[in-house]
C-alpha cells in the first residue's frame, strides 16, 4: 500500500464513523472504522501514523461535529469564511490529538508485532485517547464510539463498564476484525463472535427494580427560536406560552421545562409569575421543574439553573459544567471581535458541585442541564440515590443538524449506564422519555411546540458501573497492555 493510499483509506475510516451514531444508527461501522485505522498504522514510521491518525481524525470530526459550523454561523451571525475558518481549526485541533496517538503507538509498538499491536495496544491507545477528550480544556465527550452501540449486543456491557469500556471492547473488536482478515485466523473470528455474543446475552439483564408507583410526567417544548430567545419583545409570550400548556396538563404529577425556557432571572419573575403558578401547581398537586438563570444580586454572578416547585416550595439546581463559548467565554477579551464571541447570557458561573440531590414528586431526581450528561462520571454523583434522571437542554444552537440527534443518543447511554430511567426536556427538540434500559418510549418531533406525557417508573438499585465505576475499566486496559507487553518482549511466542 503506497503512502498516498493508506492517506485516502485513513479519511475514509475517519469520515466513515460518524454514520455508527444516531440519526444513522449503522453501529457495525465503528468497528470497520477503527479496523481500517489500525490498519493504516501498520508497517509505518510514527510520524506518518501520525499523519494518518491527523487525517482520519478531519474526516471524524470534519463529518462528526459539523454541526460547530451551524452554530457559529447560523446562531452566532459569523461570515460562511470565518465560521467555516473556525469550524476547521476546531477540528484540526482534536483531529491532532489522534495524530498524537497514532506517533506515540508506533513510538513503542513494533513492525513485527501487528497481531498483539492491533488486538491489545491499538484498542487500549484509543480508549485513552477518548479519556483524555473527555476532560483535557473542560472536555468534550463527544462522538465516543461505545455510545453508538446503544442499538447493538455490545451494549449489554455498558450497565459493567459503562460507554468507554464499550468503546474499548469496540475498539478490540476491530483488531480482531484485522486479524481474522489480514492473518486469517480462526481463533480471532470464534473470540469476536464470543464477545459479541456476550454482549447480547447482557442486554437481557436486569441490574436494576422497580420502586414506587409510576409516575405521570409532562415535558414541555416550548419551540421558541433561539434568535428571539432572549428579545424583550418576546418575554411575555414566552411566559404565556409555558403557562397555558402548564394549566392544560395539571392531570400530571410532574411538568418539565427546558433549560432556560424563562428568558428572565428568577428575581425578576418570582412575584408575578411563579408565585402565581407555584399555588395553581399545588392546588392540583403537580410539581414542576423549570428552567431559568438566577443572578446573585451581591456578586453580579448568574447562573444556569433548574428549579423545583411543589407546594409553594422552591429548591434549585445549578448547572457546573459550562460550556466554553456558550455558557461562558473562556477569554473576556475575545468579546467584541466578532458577534459570536458576545452571545446573549454567556457570562453564566459554574454552580456549586453538591451531592444533595432535589426531591420532586415524592422521588429523588438526578438532575443535569445540556451537555453535562455527556460526562458519564458526573451523572454518576446523583447515584444511587436518584430514582429517575432528568436532563434539560438547549439543542436549538445546532439547528437541523446530527447534534440534538447525537445528543439524545448520549442521554439514553446514561440511562443505560444507570439503570434508570430519563426525562429529556429540550426547547425545540428532540425531548423524549427515555426507559431504562436506554430504548425511547416516546419523542417529539424537531422544531415543533409539543407536549409530551408518559407514565414512568422509578427505579432503585445499583449496576455494576454504579457500583464500581471505571476500575474495572482500568484494570481490564491495565491487563490488556500487560499482555501486549508479554509479547513485545517474547515475539517468538506471538501467533502468526
Amino acid at each position: 500500500m503506497s503512502n498516498k493510499q493508506g492517506n485516502i483509506i485513513a479519511l475514509f475510516a475517519g469520515a466513515l464513523l460518524p454514520f455508527s451514531f444516531s440519526p444513522f444508527h449503522f453501529y457495525p461501522i465503528a468497528v470497520i472504522s477503527l479496523a481500517l485505522l489500525f490498519f493504516c498504522w501498520q508497517n509505518v514510521s510514527p510520524k506518518q501514523a501520525a499523519i494518518r491518525g491527523f487525517i482520519f481524525g478531519i474526516g471524524m470530526f470534519g463529518v462528526g461535529i459539523s454541526w460547530v459550523y451551524v452554530a457559529i454561523h447560523e446562531f452566532g451571525q459569523a461570515g460562511i469564511i470565518l465560521a467555516t475558518l473556525m469550524t476547521s481549526l476546531f477540528v484540526a485541533f482534536l483531529a491532532s490529538y489522534i495524530a498524537l496517538l497514532g506517533w506515540s503507538v508506533k513510538k513503542i509498538s513494533s513492525n513485527n508485532s501487528p497481531v498483539v499491536d492491533s488486538i491489545f495496544l491499538f484498542p487500549v491507545a484509543w480508549l485513552g485517547f477518548e479519556w483524555f477528550k473527555s476532560w483535557f480544556l473542560t472536555g468534550l465527550a463527544w462522538l465516543e464510539i461505545g455510545v453508538g452501540q446503544i442499538d447493538g449486543p455490545l451494549s449489554g456491557y455498558t450497565p459493567i463498564i459503562g460507554v468507554l469500556g464499550v468503546s474499548l471492547i469496540t475498539a478490540l473488536s476491530a483488531g480482531l476484525l484485522l486479524v481474522s482478515w489480514q492473518k486469517k485466523q480462526i481463533w480471532a473470528v470464534v473470540v469476536l463472535a464470543l464477545i459479541w455474543a456476550g454482549g447480547e446475552v447482557l442486554t437481557s439483564k436486569q441490574w436494576t427494580t422497580p420502586i414506587d408507583d409510576e409516575v405521570k410526567v409532562t415535558i414541555i417544548q416550548g419551540n421558541i427560536p433561539q434568535e428571539i430567545k432572549w428579545d424583550p419583545e418576546q418575554l411575555f409570550k414566552t411566559l404565556a406560552l409555558y403557562q397555558a400548556r402548564t394549566e392544560e396538563n395539571w392531570q400530571s404529577d410532574l411538568i418539565v421545562w427546558p433549560e432556560n425556557s424563562l428568558p428572565v432571572f428568577y428575581h425578576q419573575a418570582k412575584e408575578f409569575y411563579l408565585d402565581p403558578i407555584a399555588i395553581l401547581a399545588e392546588e392540583n398537586n403537580t410539581a414542576l421543574l423549570l428552567g431559568l438563570p438566577v443572578l446573585d444580586q451581591e456578586t453580579g454572578y448568574y447562573y444556569n439553573a433548574m428549579m423545583s416547585l411543589e407546594n409553594q416550595q422552591e429548591d434549585f439546581y445549578y448547572k457546573s459544567h459550562l460550556v466554553p463559548f456558550g455558557d461562558y467565554v473562556p477569554l473576556e477579551w475575545l468579546r467584541g471581535i466578532i458577534k459570536f464571541f458576545d452571545l446573549p447570557m454567556s457570562s453564566f458561573r459554574p454552580g456549586p458541585i453538591s451531592n444533595e440531590l432535589l426531591n420532586v414528586a415524592g422521588q429523588t431526581i438526578g438532575l443535569s442541564i445540556c451537555y453535562e450528561d455527556t460526562f458519564s462520571t458526573e451523572v454518576l454523583r446523583a447515584l444511587p440515590e436518584a430514582t429517575i434522571l432528568v436532563n434539560a437542554t438547549n439543542n436549538a444552537w445546532y439547528g437541523d443538524s446530527f447534534a440534538p440527534h447525537q445528543h439524545l443518543q448520549i442521554s439514553q447511554n446514561r440511562a443505560l449506564e444507570t439503570g434508570r430511567p430519563l426525562i429529556r426536556a429540550t426547547t425545540n427538540g428532540i425531548s423524549a422519555f427515555v426507559d431504562y434500559k436506554g430504548k425511547l418510549m416516546s419523542q417529539t418531533t424537531q422544531f415543533q411546540e409539543a407536549v409530551l406525557t408518559k407514565n414512568i417508573q422509578p427505579r432503585e438499585g445499583e449496576t455494576p458501573y454504579v457500583t464500581w465505576k471505571r476500575l474495572p475499566l482500568f484494570l481490564l486496559a491495565l491487563f490488556m497492555l500487560l499482555v501486549w507487553a508479554y509479547y513485545r518482549q517474547n515475539p517468538s511466542k506471538q501467533a502468526d
